[in-house]
């Protein structure tokens, strides 16, 4: 690549290639396609020509994936994207390029695309190319507007109100809901509220006593680690008066409201404690038992896992830790560190919420409070850890942002996320040196891409430091090395040197099972080897049965942070509804 274009706005060279692009497309000439592409150049689809989320890379693959889809998506129209960030000239992991948003139609409906353009022999050829399905033609999201354009009139009068028509929708009475989805936090009401407004009858089940106890329930002191002005959910932004850093009460009050106010039919006090999968009859057959004791039995045609990456704690049966007199406790359930005040505590686990319960422990009064490192963790300051939403931060429409931030081609992610960590690690480099000072030991990701692809390779193995590394440093926190440990004993930790580090806590920060896991619990071996895996990267550099179809059919996982949840909520729900009209097997 010869760097960016000059000589020309940003704009018209977008527009000559944007009509390029859509000439090729009408030819289906594989080679044509290619002749568009740059040396090093990715394409990650959206569902726009695939009905799956794809990432190819190299002209020669790109053009051979692209051309095989022509016939049957027809893409046409193809312009640049009216009323929105105009194109412009940025530098993306390392690469000037011309970023531009674009509109075309498929015959499936509307999509949005996203290239980047890079001076190859003087011409614009893209570097990377993200095309995403927007809409299905005929069924298009009534929140855009146009619900205003066939208003009802008139007034049922001696009928029923629209009180009495939530409850009967909640009570599901007389039939069963399209869709259930398993867990009432951020991915089960984001998925739950696009389905919604699609038409398809949904029902969200969690087992917990109120919407939002998953949040509440957890450590007092946990609050986001991440900022508010990324985290709305859809169709209802957050307050402008909330914190910067929302605190886990506050979030699950606001579940509560997002539900009522998004007309969400939710059961709380309800567990999924197993289910078939009928192929015959292509739907389910579940039990639901309510806090009462009832059970209901439905038939659902899909079933969406969204109980988290954090929802069944691991409770890792340590050696001779069944004969510890203390009191033992998971990191998301010890409760506060006012609790313990002056008790000694042995804190397994070195992600966030070892640190956090760490913290919390010593500043809540406790006589003694040591970390116990199991394997090397990357540590980033708080302010440094927020890198990934510096696109955010960019004067340009929040809907404009959502849609760049799933631009990202893998290999183009991967290379900025390696770009962040290197910085975040020069930024933070005196309290790094001071930890490993201590004996901490540092990871910074596999190949150093940092905290993100940690998130999504194995949902933690990172800390976000609000105070507790400078506790560490200092002393206030000690820290000992789990390789150390000989056994646990009725005192503490048996260490290997013969002496006894002596507890009254030993709280567990050892994370939870994954979804897969988790549905396999419920639904059976059978279904868990017909799903695989979940989570972590596949060979593209997708995310392994998220958001997308599983080898079990009828059954979908959602989950991520609360930003995730709300882009890729639209993602899963436009799936279910092309199922639901037999339009995708």
């Amino acid at each position: 690549m010869d760097g960016i274009l000059t000589g020309t706005s940003a704009e018209s060279a977008t527009k000559a290639w944007l009509a390029d692009f859509g000439a090729v497309l009408a030819s289906g000439e594989a080679a044509r396609i290619a002749a568009l592409f740059a040396g090093e150049c990715h394409w990650r689809d959206i569902l726009a020509f695939t009905w799956d989320l794809r990432t190819t890379s190299g002209a020669e693959a790109i053009a051979a994936r692209m051309a095989s889809t022509l016939a049957r998506m027809a893409p046409r129209d193809v312009a640049l994207a009216a009323d929105r960030t105009p194109p412009r000239r940025v530098t993306r992991a390392g690469t000037e390029a011309i970023e531009a948003i674009f509109t075309f139609e498929t015959s499936v409906g509307p999509c949005n695309g996203v290239v980047r353009l890079v001076n190859e022999g003087g011409e614009p050829r893209a570097w990377t190319l993200a095309t995403s399905l927007d809409e299905i033609r005929g069924h298009e999201d009534p929140a855009n507007g146009k619900r205003w354009q066939d208003v009802d009139w008139k007034r049922n009068f001696g009928g029923e109100n629209w009180l009495d028509r939530r409850n009967k929708a909640r009570a599901y009475a007389d039939h069963d809901p399209a869709v259930l989805v398993v867990g009432a936090a951020q991915a089960g009401l984001s998925v739950a509220a696009r389905l919604s407004l699609l038409g398809v009858d949904t029902l969200v089940v969690d087992r917990e006593a109120r919407i939002g106890d998953s949040w509440r329930n957890r450590y007092h002191a946990l609050t986001l680690h991440n900022e508010t002005r990324v985290n709305h959910l859809p169709y209802m932004p957050f307050p402008k008066s909330f914190p910067v850093f929302i605190p886990k009460d506050m979030l699950a009050n606001w579940f509560e409201i997002y539900a009522e106010a998004m007309e969400l039919n939710v059961w709380t006090g309800t567990e999924l404690t197993g289910g078939s999968w009928d192929e015959a009859a292509q739907c389910w057959t579940v039990t639901l038992k309510r806090a009462d004791g009832t059970e209901r039995v439905m038939r659902p045609r899909h079933i969406v896992m969204a109980n988290g990456v954090s929802s069944i704690p691991i409770m890792p049966d340590l050696p001779g830790l069944r004969e510890f007199k203390g009191a033992v406790r998971h990191s998301g359930a010890y409760g506060s560190g006012l609790d313990w005040a002056g008790k000694r505590a042995l804190v397994l686990g070195t992600g966030t919420s070892g640190h956090d319960v760490a913290q919390d422990l010593v500043v809540s009064g406790a006589a003694e409070v040591t970390i116990i490192q199991r394997r090397p963790s990357l540590v980033v300051s708080l302010k440094e850890a927020q890198a990934p939403y510096a696109l955010y931060d960019e004067e340009i429409p929040f809907e404009d942002k959502d849609l760049l931030a799933t631009s990202f081609p893998f290999p183009v992610y991967r290379r900025s996320h390696q770009r962040m960590t290197a910085m975040n690690r020069h930024a933070d480099a005196a309290l790094l040196d001071g930890l490993e000072k201590r004996g901490f030991r540092l990871s910074f990701g596999q190949d150093a891409t940092g905290w993100q692809f940690l998130y999504q390779s194995r949902g933690g193995g990172y800390y976000f430091d609000a105070g507790c590394s400078q506790m560490i440093i200092d002393g206030r926190v000690g820290l000992m090395q789990f390789d150390d440990i000989a056994r646990f004993a009725p005192e503490g930790a048996l260490m290997k040197d013969g002496s006894v580090r002596q507890a009254d806590l030993i709280v567990l920060a050892t994370g939870y099972e994954g979804q897969a896991a988790a549905a396999r619990r419920i639904l059976g071996d059978a279904v868990g080897d017909r799903v695989g895996k979940v989570w972590g990267f596949d060979e593209e550099g997708e995310l392994h049965g998220m958001w997308r179809p599983t080898g079990q059919p009828g059954l979908w996982f959602h989950a991520g942070g609360l930003a995730q949840c709300r882009i890729f909520s639209k993602v899963l729900a436009l799936q279910i509804k092309a199922r639901e009209m037999g339009m995708v097997a």
